[in-house]
């Protein structure tokens, strides 16, 4: 068995075996960073200088340390965020599915550890889980929704772009990610679909149109070809004919709703205003949980919370009137 000493070399060694996995750049990445800053806190905090020298206690006391630390409070020497103390959640709670990501990612770590016979049991092996704090999703109103695609410049590539996505969004369920990898192929006006292929589990997504957004997406395609000085590879590119990028699109849509008075706006609340809606209309949550590319119907089954607003119209349209 050769000994471990040395971080680096074990991350790189894991992320070569993502890569033969097939696995997205995106979860490869997601894998690195976590490991990146799982060892910068062995090393600096614990002393713990290798791997195989972690134990379950470890192991917690990152967990407290991750519940107690601030987001992006602490990056790695390579970390591509650019004066994160700019950023309007900078040293808020990390979330309790946040850390849950950063578990489980060291959780698969350790188990291809195992699998390559460096250690003989991972010592995340009986590592629970938070429990998750399940938030009611409110649905932007269409009031609201009117406001919000009112800040965008639709006389401007990029405020038309972002414009079009946001529709797009709200009008399929889709997630951002998906949507931005999009290329002008990817959509059959004839049929109404649209193809998702860079989905979360790498397999394709058929995802329908309106008549109303099929329209919407021929203008814009007529409209970026119009204006465009690049050669366009993808369906919504940056003005340079780049790939959009999530965190410039989240920004854009933050940025239109603060100018619309509304607060915490970004793409999966449209996911969900999309799956709200749907339900509300007398959708199945069956159908919605396919729509939505959910794995397991029990992730569709938040969208069911109801808010207060909903509460309050539901108990005063059935309410059985026997008060005497």
């Amino acid at each position: 068995m050769p000994e471990l000493n040395n971080f680096e070399y074990m991350i790189e060694d894991y992320s070569l075996y993502c890569t033969s996995k097939n696995l997205s750049k995106k979860t490869i990445i997601s894998y690195d960073k976590t490991l990146q800053l799982f060892a910068m806190y062995l090393e600096n905090e614990l002393n713990v200088v290798s791997f195989e020298q972690v134990e379950p206690k470890h192991i917690r006391h990152y967990i407290k340390y991750l519940q107690e630390r601030g987001k992006y409070t602490v990056a790695t020497a390579n970390a591509d965020i650019n004066s994160p103390e700019n950023r309007d959640d900078f040293g808020k709670e990390l979330s309790p599915n946040t850390i849950n990501n950063y578990i489980r990612n060291i959780k698969v770590f350790f188990n291809f550890m195992v699998e390559e016979r460096y250690i003989r049991e991972s010592p995340a092996e009986r590592i629970k889980y938070l429990k998750k704090r399940e938030k009611i999703k409110e649905a932007i109103t269409r009031e609201e929704l009117k406001k919000i695609l009112d800040q965008f410049d639709v006389l401007t590539l990029h405020g038309h772009r972002d414009y079009i996505i946001t529709k797009l969004l709200v009008s399929t369920g889709a997630r951002i990610g998906e949507t931005l990898s999009l290329t002008d192929d990817d959509i059959d006006f004839k049929n109404g679909v649209i193809i998702f292929k860079d989905t979360k589990n790498k397999k394709e997504k058929v995802g329908y149109l309106t008549n109303r957004m099929s329209f919407e997406l021929k203008r814009w395609i007529n409209f970026r070809e119009k204006y465009s000085q690049h050669p366009n590879e993808w369906l919504f590119p940056t003005n340079r004919g780049t790939k959009l990028q999530v965190t410039s699109y989240g920004k854009s849509l933050r940025s239109a709703g603060k100018k619309a008075g509304i607060e915490d706006v970004h793409p999966h609340r449209l996911r969900a205003t999309f799956a709200i809606e749907f339900l509300r209309n007398g959708g199945s949550i069956h159908v919605l949980s396919r729509l939505l590319d959910h794995s397991n119907i029990q992730t569709t089954m938040i969208y069911l919370n109801m808010s207060e607003r909903d509460l309050r119209k539901e108990f005063i349209k059935y309410h059985p009137r026997i008060e005497i």
